[in-house]
């Protein structure tokens, strides 16, 4: 199978550690939510600690990181923490 590839956009301090605005993320087919999150971690490290306290948008609706939600190609993931401090 071809497998899928969804666009992740970090906002505010997921930007800052991964150093860049968005990027398109290679999936396998059937891939959930929770495998776009260790993908990301792969990728950028430093994002794991961030990630903690980070809520996923897919496609503008919120999902859990502790849910696993079915990926489709050409879905949008926004990685946008609290916009607090703490």
């Amino acid at each position: 199978t071809m497998g899928l590839e969804v666009t992740v956009l970090y906002f505010a301090k997921s930007r800052e550690v991964t150093g860049i605005p968005q990027e398109c993320v290679k999936l396998h087919d059937g891939a959930t939510t929770k495998e776009l999150v260790a993908a990301v971690t792969q990728l950028h490290p430093a994002i794991e600690s961030v990630l903690r306290s980070c809520v996923l948008a897919l496609n503008q609706e919120y999902v859990n990181l502790s849910d696993a939600v079915k990926l489709k190609d050409g879905d949008e993931i926004a990685v946008i923490p609290p916009l607090s401090g703490g």
